[in-house]
């Protein structure tokens, strides 16, 4: 898919927003990309997908044996995930604000997993992810998001391979511009 193709994917679900939202992260922004919305349409998750495993180099898809993505935000692009790899997916929870498997999720000792995200803004969600699949016995060997929101800067140890890069501006809470604050925040991210 195109860069175009995929951000007609985000405007006809309209999951890309406008307005005041304090990211996952912490940081503000003017722009949103809520995925859920994009992926509420199975053939369209489907397609997603497909594309993302595209990214992924051939040798690299050929050592997953397993896709874990954490919640909430990574569960259905996970499985969309774990069905164009044809691997098993599971996904980490934090009830308690460290993430770990739940629901008889296991990960076989030494397996190589894939970590799936929808976005990544500063990698933070995704090395806490990685570091519950390292105590779990698992090694992630790649992570893949739909969206890197980064700007490249995300370091998360692993090679990292999102299917678009969007810069929208992110500002931290002391910096945010006189016309964003004028708007009413809205936290739409997992992580409250």
């Amino acid at each position: 898919m195109t860069e175009d193709e995929i951000l007609s994917e985000f405007r006809a679900s309209e999951a890309l927003l406008e307005g005041h939202f304090k990211l996952s992260s912490g940081k503000h922004s003017g722009h949103y990309l809520q995925c859920a919305r994009v992926l509420m349409n199975p053939d369209r998750a489907g397609r997603l997908a497909r594309a993302l495993a595209q990214k992924i180099p051939r040798e690299m898809r050929n050592e997953i044996d397993v896709v874990v993505s954490p919640a909430m935000g990574g569960i259905i692009i996970g499985q969309e995930m774990g069905r164009a790899l044809g691997k098993d997916a599971m996904f980490l929870e934090r009830p308690e604000g460290e993430f770990h498997l739940r629901r008889g999720f296991r990960i076989e000792p030494g397996a190589k997993v894939l970590m799936v995200e929808d976005v990544v803004t500063t990698g933070l969600s995704s090395r806490e992810a990685i570091a519950a699949v390292g105590r779990e016995g698992g090694e992630v060997i790649a992570e893949v998001s739909l969206v890197d929101r980064s700007n490249g800067s995300a370091d998360l140890g692993v090679p990292f391979f999102p299917l678009i890069d969007i810069n929208f501006p992110t500002y931290d809470e002391s910096e945010v511009p006189e016309d964003l604050a004028a708007i009413e925040i809205t936290k739409p991210g997992s992580r409250k």
